[in-house]
């Protein structure tokens, strides 16, 4: 049996266009010169000659958003209330609430690279994209849509690449029982620069997040900035992605990765 290990995740890194400009993580790096002193200070009377070659030890202080890097965003994060479809809607569980369960599961990739940026895809065409692979969809699979985007991440143009999932076409997976989905662009809607310019043109305010709003009728979670999905078979492999246990909140941060072995492939 050989089993290969895909890295799904972007860094979290200065100075890159991974969001916009208000939402951009900060490392603050502090190297073995820099912290002698931090030693020093748990120990009264050390002195930096005292230490191995002089070296404190490196840390880093980090200033993020939940939102930074790859992240599994929990249905709280779309909406208040969730599965209003189901029958009563109930209160949104926020990402440490979210079933461990959702989180490691067979993976299936959708490949609409070909589509133009802005376009909002359709329940039609993820039908027919599931037919061009031979797969059909089984409960709690997890769907990751590849899209221009991934091309384009730390560009000036990554925040306005790639498609986006549409509510009827996020519906269509939910009601198959699907309930983590990921995409390799900034949100699994549509860049908001097109969105936005169909809701000047058109006053329709249901565009807007139109995708992350199916939360109200199934609650779901998605993976935004995933990395690497062109390296992905169209089925066959594993996504693992447990999000980091932050109590209350709307994502959490993951070292999302695709696990293949040989032998599912065949």
């Amino acid at each position: 049996m050989t089993r290969r290990i895909i890295d799904l995740s972007i860094y979290l890194e200065n100075g890159v266009a991974s969001d916009p400009p208000a939402f951009r993580p900060h490392i603050e790096y502090l190297n073995h010169e820099h912290t002698v002193e931090q030693i020093a200070s748990f120990f009264p009377g050390l002195r930096k000659e005292d230490l191995p070659d002089g070296e404190g030890w490196a840390v880093e202080f980090v200033r993020l958003c939940t939102h930074n890097g790859t992240h599994l965003d929990a249905p709280y994060h779309f909406h208040s209330t969730m599965n209003g479809a189901l029958g009563q809607a109930e209160r949104s569980i926020a990402i440490d609430e979210v079933p461990l369960d959702w989180c490691f599961q067979p993976g299936v990739k959708l490949d609409f690279r070909h589509l133009p940026d802005g376009h909002v895809v359709t329940a039609r065409e993820v039908e027919a994209e599931l037919a061009r692979i031979g797969h059909a969809l089984q409960p709690l699979e997890i769907v990751v849509v590849n899209t221009r985007a991934g091309s384009r991440y730390g560009q000036a143009d990554y925040l306005s690449a790639g498609v986006g999932m549409g509510y009827e076409a996020t519906m269509y997976l939910l009601e198959r029982g699907v309930r983590l989905t990921g995409t390799d662009a900034w949100s699994w809607d549509a860049p908001f620069s097109h969105t936005a310019e169909k809701y000047r043109q058109t006053g329709d305010a249901s565009l807007v997040w139109e995708g992350h709003k199916a939360g109200r009728d199934i609650g779901y979670c998605h993976l935004e900035k995933l990395s690497n999905l062109e390296a992905l078979p169209d089925h066959g492999f594993y996504v693992s992605c447990f999000p980091h246990k932050i109590r209350g909140a709307s994502a959490g941060w993951t070292r999302a990765v695709a696990i293949i072995d040989d032998k599912l492939l065949r």
